[in-house]
């Protein structure tokens, strides 16, 4: 405990201590439960949101626009990992409990990788930057599950604090940055792809809303029109 207290000297290891802390107190089940959401379940849940949003883009008047909007979340996470390649070697930073032994990891097989920047913070956050472009409410759900990632990733031992942050801005330069070149790539690509076989990928089909009884109605079916004067006088 002593050794502990005496890492804490920045605020970097202090939260992570703390946040890591309340792994130590909880029940097994609950540390099975945050490792699996952190490691898998967030990201399940940032595509069904890309999916969500897909649907949604694919209804709106300017469709390709927006579908093209969406494709930009995924494919923004890969260019922040492929960015993020250089800059985990630069930095060159071991896990936490490589060099602090006494935290509680709550998965195995990440002793021999880089701690910084993490990649299930900068993934989470591209998607959620990238929706937020598109579609705000589908943007702020995946905003909080972004956040969520990075709490979940310091609980299970594997982040520091800092490595999360870095994550997140990363993710948000690569959206913020990149997005009027993918935009200017990714639209007219849709647009072309409205005119082939793949169009419904871009723009779904409108709705064929029954509207017999008005059509009856405007034309005037005889079993539905009053009878002429003369016949009820008759």
């Amino acid at each position: 405990m002593s050794m502990l207290l005496a890492d804490t000297g920045n605020p970097d290891l202090e939260l992570l201590y703390t946040v890591n802390g309340w792994a130590k107190a909880a029940p097994s089940w609950l540390d099975s439960l945050v490792s699996w959401v952190g490691e898998y379940g967030i990201l399940f849940g940032l595509l069904t949101l890309c999916t969500v949003g897909w649907l949604r883009a694919r209804r709106r008047p300017d469709a390709p626009v927006a579908v093209a909007g969406v494709l930009w979340a995924p494919l923004s996470v890969v260019v922040a990992e492929l960015a993020n390649l250089p800059i985990a070697s630069i930095v060159d930073r071991p896990r936490p409990f490589v060099s602090h032994p006494g935290l509680d990891v709550l998965v195995a097989g990440k002793a021999g990788t880089h701690s910084f920047v993490s990649d299930h913070s900068t993934m989470s956050m591209a998607v959620a930057v990238a929706l937020f472009l598109v579609n705000r409410r589908l943007g702020a759900i995946a905003g909080v599950l972004a956040l969520l990632q990075g709490f979940c990733r310091m609980f299970m031992g594997v982040h520091y604090p800092t490595d999360v942050l870095g994550g997140y801005a990363l993710a948000a330069a690569v959206v913020l940055l990149l997005a009027p070149i993918a935009m200017a790539v990714l639209v007219p690509l849709c647009h072309a792809l409205t005119r082939s076989v793949l169009a419904p990928l871009v723009t779904a089909a409108p709705k064929r809303t029954a509207r017999r009884g008005r059509n009856r109605r405007r034309e005037g079916h005889p079993e539905q029109q009053p009878a002429p004067e003369s016949d009820l006088a008759a």
